[in-house]
């Protein structure tokens, strides 16, 4: 069953009169539940802004996108924030954690913007920095974590919603190959466990451990 599916997406970005670029150029694409996919290509393919209208960040300027079944054109800014806050988890390549907030309490943030109550937010934080290996760090800031430790909080706060998909962008960009080696565990794991994973990246090493591929050049799918 898909996931996610857009069809006939075009991406166009106006900047003044007659210039505009198309970012997406008719690009149609499925992805399962329980997939794992990598999306490739160099700087400028457009691969970050198929990411943001994956995530619910901007919409196309044509075509369809549904959303576990859902026509997100047809969604007001709430229903898009419910999606982006219940179904989605983020992963970013600068890991956008609160710097001066305690990891787990980074680990928590979506779900305090839940509304839920502080003891459940709290137990459901430990559950998930135990599961990707943090469970001694979490009263550490993020200035006395490493690359790889930071990165793992973030999946962590990702993952506090049980979302139906992750979106990872470029997850292991600014890490080391051991750093980054235990991020891509981490995400194959969960994967292995049934979460639906999209990576944008630009390693082929990384690109080569996703069940399937997606190159872009120039905003089309080119495989």
């Amino acid at each position: 069953m898909s996931l996610l599916e857009l069809n006939n997406i075009n991406k166009i970005y106006f900047q003044g009169e007659p210039n505009q670029f198309s970012a997406l150029d008719d690009v149609s694409l499925q992805v399962k539940k329980g997939d794992m996919v990598a999306i490739t290509g160099v700087s400028g393919s457009g691969k970050s802004t198929l990411m943001n209208i994956i995530g619910c960040l901007d919409k196309p300027t044509s075509g369809v996108y549904r959303f576990d079944g859902e026509e997100i054109a047809k969604l007001d800014k709430k229903d898009l924030v419910k999606i982006r806050r219940n179904k989605i988890g983020f992963v970013f390549q600068n890991f956008n954690l609160l710097p001066r907030t305690q990891a787990i309490t980074n680990v928590e943030m979506p779900l305090f913007y839940k509304g839920v109550q502080p003891k459940e937010m709290r137990a459901k934080a430990k559950e998930v920095m135990t599961k990707v290996g943090l469970a001694k760090r979490q009263r550490h800031m993020p200035n006395m974590l490493s690359g790889g430790e930071k990165q793992r909080v973030a999946i962590a706060r990702a993952l506090i919603n049980d979302p139906a998909i992750i979106l990872a962008d470029e997850p292991t960009g600014n890490l080391d190959t051991k750093s980054g080696k235990q991020v891509m565990e981490i995400l194959n794991n969960l994967n292995q466990q049934g979460t639906t994973i999209i990576i944008v990246t630009h390693d082929p090493q990384i690109a080569e451990q996703a069940k399937r591929i997606i190159k872009i050049q120039d905003g089309k799918i080119e495989q």
